[in-house]
């Protein structure tokens, strides 16, 4: 494994939120990032909520770095929001503060209480209209589209990560992350694995991909 040069322990904090519903990889979005931070000099802690992940349930994890003492991120705390789902990333902006970058997966999956017409599915228009309103940045595309154009349909975490490294949000080399998702991926899912990631980094370089965009 092949990481950037060695760097002196980092102390920038950044709360990174990840949100998405059960088998849609965010758990190992979340260890990626981790495992990549620490690489690059940062001193991070993950904390994971996984009990519904086989079911189809809300799944979510955090990443912090810097000097902070806890992997909680608190309502308002969240600089970056990682929302594997449309109305996830609706139901995450209580974590958000005027300048968090959200990245959304467009994408819907409907929720089980929709699904049996007990309620409705938001207008997802709607949901980021509101949502661009009140956070620094809003990049939304289909990432469920690009995995499967990379020809794995579970590959929306690798879209993810790399429409991320693409921003000036995030403090970690795209690099690092690449070399990481060559040694932690079977042989098998390498290649379209890589390929999702530079999808995901084109769709966030698409300047008609972003409802809002400010400087980090």
């Amino acid at each position: 494994m092949t990481f950037t040069e060695n760097r002196k322990p980092k102390t920038e904090n950044l709360r990174i939120f990840l949100t998405g519903v059960g088998g849609q990889g965010t758990l190992l979005a979340s260890r990626l990032l981790g495992e990549a931070a620490l690489a690059a000099g940062y001193n991070p802690m993950v904390s994971e909520t996984h009990g519904m992940a086989q079911r189809g349930g809300i799944v979510v994890s955090t990443v912090v770095l810097g000097d902070l003492k806890s992997p909680l991120i608190s309502p308002g705390e969240a600089d970056i929001v990682l929302a594997f789902e449309a109305l996830e990333a609706f139901r995450a902006l209580d974590r958000c503060h005027a300048r968090t970058l959200v990245i959304a997966n467009a994408a819907t999956i409907v929720p089980y209480p929709v699904a049996i017409g007990q309620a409705k599915y938001p207008p997802v228009e709607r949901m980021f209209g509101l949502l661009a309103a009140q956070v620094g940045g809003l990049l939304a595309f289909d990432a469920g589209a690009r995995a499967r154009e990379a020809g794995s349909p579970l590959a929306v975490n690798m879209v993810l990560l790399g429409a991320l490294t693409a921003t000036d949000y995030l403090l970690i080399p795209a690099a690092d992350l690449v070399a990481l998702i060559r040694t932690r991926t079977k042989e098998k899912f390498l290649a379209s694995n890589l390929q999702a990631f530079e999808l995901g980094a084109e769709a966030a370089r698409n300047p008609g991909n972003w409802l809002r965009r400010e400087a980090a």
